[in-house]
């Protein structure tokens, strides 16, 4: 019982906390440039996650169904429908997964005026005050892959979007009420998790390269304390020959990175600290910043592991680090 109460309240903070980001929608621009502002009210938006799931028959395909908002966050998988009760024209609905899955996006259906300026355009990752995540560093795709618009004739032939991580998002604009859209939204298994923006202010994860050339990045957007435990390379004759050490040779190109910011976009973030190779005891570190950053690199010559727990900072050590840590930068901004 104790567990369950534990849990409803770390999904409220992590909802609320949500909710201020959401909020910044409005000051959105640079690759967001078809968000202008949203009319959301706070209690409006909390009702999003108030409703109950209706179950439908048996006979039918159990799937959760519910109203898609002008600002929604999703995180059951389900179908949403949106219908303009008056022209909308600056919405965006944020999609997340758990950390080992990826998002999936089907259109079921689709009634708006492309002509006319509607649109609706899925967006591989997150993006809020212009910053995205995964950033362009990280992400396998070119930013203008990562766009994919129901309007635009090289795309409008693809019903289904998979996101590259666990979280996506569409941008969309209506501009006649009655008009609208279906969605269906479903998870789908990662074996090789690389980017994630993490749930829940506590837990432990584990990030594998499997020798390929691309960063990894898992995003806690709370003030926690990290504790990385393992950080190893293994190429095709055993272990990468290295010290453990903190603080990388300039040529270095495995390494594990921690980063601190109040952004999304981990070019953006302030390195705190960065690990070479490793095998226990690497790092415990405090972070007083909206989001820390665990960020993985790798040359793609190695299969790269790091394995690290996190739990949030409580209200004290928040203080203790504003008046004693020289690192307090986040709490400072």
């Amino acid at each position: 019982m104790m567990m369950t109460v534990t849990m409803m309240m770390t999904e409220r903070s992590f909802r609320q906390r949500l909710f201020f980001l959401l909020l910044s929608l409005c000051v959105l621009k640079g690759d967001c440039r078809y968000i202008e502002d949203n009319d959301v009210l706070k209690d409006e938006f909390y009702s999003f996650f108030n409703s109950e799931p209706r179950r439908e028959t048996p006979q039918e395909l159990i799937m959760y169904r519910r109203a898609l908002r002008c600002v929604d966050m999703v995180s059951v998988e389900g179908r949403f429908t949106f219908t303009a009760e008056h022209p909308q024209l600056s919405c965006a609905a944020f999609f997340m997964a758990e950390p080992d899955e990826v998002v999936s996006v089907e259109y079921d259906s689709v009634d708006i005026d492309c002509q006319a300026g509607d649109f609706i355009t899925v967006f591989d990752g997150w993006v809020m005050k212009g910053e995205k995540f995964p950033s362009s560093q990280d992400h396998p795709l070119s930013l203008r892959e990562r766009y994919v618009d129901y309007c635009d004739p090289a795309t409008s032939s693809r019903r289904s979007v998979r996101s590259s991580q666990n979280v996506a998002m569409i941008f969309f604009r209506v501009h006649n009420a009655g008009s609208g859209f279906t969605v269906t939204y479903r998870k789908l298994a990662n074996p090789f998790p690389c980017n994630v923006i993490s749930q829940s202010p506590e837990g432990t994860f584990t990030m594998v390269s499997p020798q390929q050339y691309r960063n990894c990045s898992f995003s806690i957007v709370y003030p926690v304390e990290v504790d990385i435990s393992e950080f190893s390379t293994l190429g095709f004759r055993g272990n990468f020959p290295k010290w453990p050490t903190s603080g990388c040779a300039s040529d270095s190109e495995d390494m594990v990175q921690l980063l601190g910011g109040n952004g999304l976009d981990t070019s953006k973030m302030v390195p705190l600290t960065e690990l070479c190779s490793s095998s226990a005891g690497l790092s415990h570190v405090k972070v007083g910043c909206d989001n820390t950053v665990v960020r993985m690199v790798s040359s793609g010559r190695y299969v790269n592991k790091v394995s690290f727990s996190y739990r949030l900072l409580d209200s004290q050590e928040l203080q203790r680090l504003r008046v004693n840590n020289v690192e307090d930068f986040c709490l400072a901004n």
